[in-house]
């Protein structure tokens, strides 16, 4: 299915534990089914259960942190495989270079970064892997239907559209991935890409 899923959430837990008690459940399950974990090492908030459930199931977890917030009261002191890289923008392409799959769950303005870049690295062909939003409790329709209006607009295919899949469990949503197929034009424009 994965060896790896790369999680993007938040540093911050939000103000209901249900979120908390979803970024727990999300890693144990990955070291469940034997999927490594990659995150951004962060040791507090969603970030922090994340890695918690993860490693209190036995999983492998890898966590990649920029210089500049690699200090005690960030970083997970339980993660023993912890990349500590030089910007923000290494730190994203190395978990891209980890992971054949992505997960966002709830989280701010970095989480909705993180996925967005991803997206359009998909859409622009520099890597087709499956990329999903944990919709716990509706957290995420309102971007859903934010992407729904692009389409409606002409500013997104909806075949790019579709490269975004949702569910509302962590079980369904690695169901929903595990199920995703490429986008029919896929193999043209990554044939285009190495013509280049």
């Amino acid at each position: 299915m994965f060896r790896s899923l790369a999680i993007y959430c938040g540093s911050s837990p939000g103000n209901d534990i249900r979120y908390a008690r979803l970024a727990h459940a999300t890693g144990s399950l990955l070291a469940q089914r034997g999927i490594r974990m990659v995150y951004g090492g962060g040791g507090v908030g969603m970030m922090g259960a994340a890695a918690d459930g993860a490693l209190a199931a036995g999983g492998d977890v890898v966590g990649v942190i920029p210089e500049f917030l690699d200090t005690r009261e960030l970083k997970h002191p339980g993660v023993s495989d912890m990349r500590v890289v030089r910007t923000m923008h290494e730190r994203k392409q190395l978990m891209v270079d980890l992971a054949d799959g992505f997960i966002a769950l709830p989280g701010g303005f970095g989480t909705l970064d993180e996925l967005f870049e991803v997206l359009t690295w998909s859409q622009l062909a520099i890597h087709q892997h499956p990329i999903g939003v944990l919709n716990a409790d509706g957290f995420f329709d309102g971007l859903l239907s934010c992407l729904d209006t692009m389409v409606s607009r002409g500013f997104l295919r909806q075949q790019d559209r579709d490269r975004l899949v949702s569910a509302e469990t962590p079980e369904s949503l690695l169901d929903v991935l595990a199920a995703w197929v490429p986008p029919t034009d896929l193999k043209f424009r990554l044939a285009k890409r190495a013509d280049l």
